[in-house]
């Protein structure tokens, strides 16, 4: 239920997009083809060249495997510059600032530095493949309007984890 959850949030993202104007592909790992094309990475990687958005819906295909890891393993596969993770906090913080006001944010951190620290910016499975592959993070919040604009204008919103 969960991969095709994140069908319909990719379908809503694609019809954000394309009413702003973009180009947009989306993709899934599992067959839908009446609403996508089948998840091929040759194919994602020639439509970015193209300048469209690509949208890569439901997962991996595979159970057990959490939104997280598709999106850190598809990135990887493209080549992508960074991750973004849209969270409802602004960044990462020592604890949980929903629950601790005392709970400081940090603008940047090192993977070895939030895994030392026990910090949840995502599942193991996602994190090592980021860390390995240094492929930088940026978690920020996605309720806040505009801030999506602000990361693709280059501005530092967020926490970026990177090696």
């Amino acid at each position: 239920m969960g991969m095709l959850a994140t069908m319909i949030n990719s379908m809503a993202l694609q019809a954000a997009l394309e009413s702003a104007g973009l180009q947009t592909r989306l993709q899934s790992a599992i067959e839908m083809k009446e609403i996508s094309e089948p998840y091929v990475r040759r194919r994602a990687v020639r439509h970015l060249e193209k300048g469209r958005v690509v949208i890569f819906g439901a997962g991996t295909g595979n159970p057990y495997f959490t939104t997280d890891s598709a999106a850190s393993l598809r990135a990887i596969e493209i080549n992508a510059d960074v991750i973004l993770k849209g969270t409802r906090v602004d960044g990462i913080y020592t604890a949980d600032p929903e629950k601790d006001p005392t709970a400081t944010k940090f603008d940047t951190i090192t993977f070895e530095d939030a895994y030392s620290r026990g910090l949840k910016v995502m599942d193991m499975t996602a994190f090592t493949l980021c860390m390995e592959n240094d492929l930088p993070i940026i978690v920020f919040d996605m309720d806040t309007p505009g801030n999506l604009r602000r990361l693709m204008e280059g501005e530092q919103v967020g926490t970026i984890v990177k090696n």
